[in-house]
C-alpha cells in the first residue's frame, strides 16, 4: 500500500505539469509582434495592442519604440527608444518567436523606422500592419515631418495593409477627405506608395453612419456601421489594426481579419469607460464570438 501512495504521488508531481502544457498548446491562436510607443495611461500604444492580442487569444511580444508619459487628458513627455535598441528587442523576438504578423504604431523619428524596416526585411515577415499614428487623442503631434516622408518612402513599400484614418489619410495622399469618393481617391493613391492594401477609416466623418473603405487588387471593399455614440474612444486606432494583425496572425484571410477587427472593435466600443477626467479607453477585456 505504501509502494502505492509513493507511486501516486510522484505520478501526480509530473502529470499536473504536463496536463497544464498539453492544455496550453490550444490556448493560443498565433504569436504577434507589435512595434510601437508606450502609453502610461494604459489605453492606447502597446498596452492596447498587447490587451487586444490577449483578448483574442493571441500570443504578444513587443519592441518599444517610445515611452510616453500621457493620460486621458494628454501628452506631457516623449523620450524616443535609440533606434539601435528598438533592432536589438526586434531582434531578441524574432530570432526566437515564431511570429506570423506584425504591427506598428507610434514611429516618431525617421532612423526608428530605418531601424523597423531593417529588421522586418532581416527576418522576413510578410504579414505587416502600419497604424500610422500621427496625432494623439488629445490632439499632441505623436510623429515628426520628415517621419512622415521615411514612412511613405521606406515602410509602406514592405508593407501588407496600412490603416490610417481620414486626418492620417490627408497627410499621406496630399488630398483633403470629405467624402467616400475622396476615401477611395486617398486609398488608390496611397496604395501607389507600395501597400498591397489601405483601409481608410471613417469615423472622423460626420454622420450616424461609419464607413470604411478597403482598398485591395485594384478593388474597394466597403464596410458599414452605425457610429457608436461615446466620448471614450481613446486607442481606437491602435486596437483595431492590433486586432487585424491577430486576426491575420492566427491565418484569416485580410477582409475577414478587418471584419473581424471591426466587430472586436466595435464591441469594445460598447464597454468603454471612463477612468480618468479626459477620454476614456475602450474596453478590451470583452469575449467575442468566434473566441471559445
Amino acid at each position: 500500500r505504501r509502494d502505492l501512495v509513493d507511486i501516486s504521488k510522484e505520478l501526480a508531481s509530473w502529470r499536473a505539469p504536463f496536463i497544464l502544457e498539453v492544455c496550453n498548446l490550444d490556448l493560443y491562436r498565433g504569436i504577434a509582434l507589435t512595434i510601437a510607443g508606450s502609453d502610461s495611461g494604459g489605453g492606447a500604444g502597446i498596452q492596447a495592442d498587447l490587451k487586444t492580442f490577449a483578448a483574442l487569444k493571441i500570443f504578444g511580444t513587443s519592441a518599444i519604440t517610445a515611452i510616453t508619459a500621457q493620460n486621458s487628458l494628454g501628452v506631457s513627455g516623449i523620450h524616443d527608444v535609440p533606434p539601435q535598441v528598438v533592432t536589438a528587442q526586434m531582434d531578441a523576438v524574432l530570432s526566437d518567436f515564431s511570429v506570423t504578423a506584425i504591427k506598428t504604431g507610434m514611429l516618431s523619428r525617421e532612423n526608428t523606422i530605418a531601424a523597423v524596416c531593417e529588421g522586418i526585411k532581416k527576418h522576413d515577415i510578410s504579414k505587416i500592419v502600419v497604424d500610422p499614428v500621427m496625432v494623439a487623442q488629445s490632439g499632441d503631434s505623436l510623429i515628426s515631418d520628415g517621419a512622415v516622408n521615411a514612412l511613405k518612402e521606406k515602410l509602406l513599400p514592405i508593407t501588407f495593409l496600412v490603416t490610417p484614418n481620414i486626418p492620417e489619410a490627408e497627410k499621406l495622399s496630399g488630398l483633403e477627405i470629405s467624402d467616400i469618393d475622396g476615401m477611395k481617391m486617398a486609398a488608390k493613391i496611397i496604395s501607389e506608395s507600395g501597400p498591397q492594401a489601405v483601409l481608410v477609416k471613417g469615423g472622423h466623418m460626420d454622420g450616424p453612419i461609419i464607413i470604411d473603405v478597403l482598398f485591395v487588387n485594384g478593388e474597394y471593399i466597403l464596410f458599414e456601421d452605425r457610429r457608436i455614440e461615446t466620448e471614450n474612444t481613446h486607442g481606437t486606432g491602435c486596437t483595431l489594426s492590433s486586432a487585424i494583425t491577430a486576426e491575420l496572425s492566427a491565418g484569416v484571410s485580410l477582409e475577414e481579419a478587418v471584419r473581424r477587427g471591426r466587430t472586436y472593435l466595435r464591441c469594445a466600443l460598447e464597454k468603454s469607460f471612463k477612468p480618468g477626467r479626459g477620454y476614456g479607453p475602450v474596453g478590451h477585456a470583452i469575449a467575442v464570438e468566434w473566441i471559445e
